[in-house]
């Protein structure tokens, strides 16, 4: 069950173009995603003496490597995510982030850093025996391929960005201390009503403190509470009674410990990034070609982030996806990436 919910939530993407271009996908086109394949092989690599990463290798084992990076913090990969690269054009490479999943030990918060996730990529690279590789990630997953290329930059052929999120105050105050509430003023309130001092700010370290309370029923009420916020406002339109079953009594939201606990602990920490950190550093990846994606209505990743990024990247394409959110399952952003992917074929 927990792995269809990460499915529904991909929570969780070209060639380059001229500076500032702009295209718009429309809500009404239709996509058709590559056919769901099985995995060439799968393993686990010992990335520290505490954790072990589980991956996958999908598609033509002689192809051009494609890094799929999923969200979260805390979320995991999923077999959706193979189904936006050409199976016979590329190797399709996913893993497990740090007590994400799959990888070992679950939920671990130990040498569990931007820094640490970085540099298992690396690693896996490595293992692998690639060279240049792509990176498509989705929301966290776009600021983790962002901080990877911005240290690897001689290892990046291509960028493929979904949902945009540079970890910086504005962004975290937004997510959390109001912003999302000009929209979603009831899944807002709801979340606050949740917490034993609805008034404590700041809010990330406050959930970080509750989801680890030594009183495990009150941590999971307070790991479930900040779930179903985040699934009401990922999509255009979530159904309040799908989410009633998914939280109520026997649905598997109860499973949505490990993303919520890593979620908060990674923006409790400020992603483990200096404020403006992949602004400042972007010159770094001003060659590699990227393509920036964003749901013209996303709540969680606003548009504007992948918009200022674009303009300070001038081998960057920006397309803002009409009719879409943050779900990078919504047809317009399902579009989006797989004429990103055969950008690269």
């Amino acid at each position: 069950m927990k792995r269809s919910a990460l499915v529904i939530l991909a929570v969780t993407l070209a060639a380059s173009v001229g500076f500032l271009t702009c295209e718009k996908v429309e809500p009404e086109k239709e996509t058709e995603l590559w056919p769901e394949i099985e995995p060439l092989e799968t393993g686990h690599l010992q990335v520290s003496d505490i954790h072990s990463i589980y991956y996958e290798l999908c598609g033509n084992p002689d192809g051009k490597p494609l890094f799929m990076l999923h969200g979260g913090p805390g979320s995991e990969s999923s077999p959706f995510m193979r189904r936006f690269g050409d199976p016979e054009k590329f190797l399709i490479v996913l893993h497990d982030q740090r007590g994400c999943g799959k990888s070992t030990p679950y939920a671990e918060l130990r040498e569990n850093t931007t820094q640490n996730l970085v540099d298992d990529i690396e690693q896996l690279r490595q293992h692998l025996e690639l060279e240049e590789i792509i990176i498509l990630g989705g929301s966290w997953g776009a600021t983790l391929a962002l901080a990877y290329a911005e240290t690897y930059p001689e290892n990046v052929e291509g960028l493929i960005l979904r949902g945009v999120f540079l970890c910086t105050q504005e962004e975290v105050d937004h997510y959390y201390h109001g912003g999302v509430r000009k929209f979603f003023p009831e899944a807002y309130d709801e979340l606050l009503a949740a917490l034993p001092d609805p008034e404590r700010r700041p809010l990330p370290e406050y959930f970080l403190e509750l989801i680890q309370s030594t009183d495990s029923a009150e941590a999971r009420r307070i790991a479930k509470a900040w779930a179903r916020y985040e699934m009401k406002i990922a999509a255009l339109e979530v159904d309040d009674q799908w989410l009633q079953n998914v939280f109520g009594p026997g649905g598997w939201g109860e499973e949505m410990y490990e993303m919520s606990l890593l979620e908060n602990y990674y923006l409790a920490n400020g992603c483990f990034l200096e404020e403006d950190q992949l602004l400042r550093d972007i010159d770094k990846i001003a060659h590699i070609p990227t393509t920036i994606v964003n749901g013209r209505y996303d709540m969680i990743c606003p548009p504007v982030t992948a918009y200022d990024l674009h303009k300070r990247l001038p081998n960057s394409k920006l397309v803002i996806a009409e009719g879409a959110g943050h779900w990078m399952g919504e047809d317009a952003v399902e579009e989006a990436l797989l004429e990103s992917a055969r950008g690269f074929e």
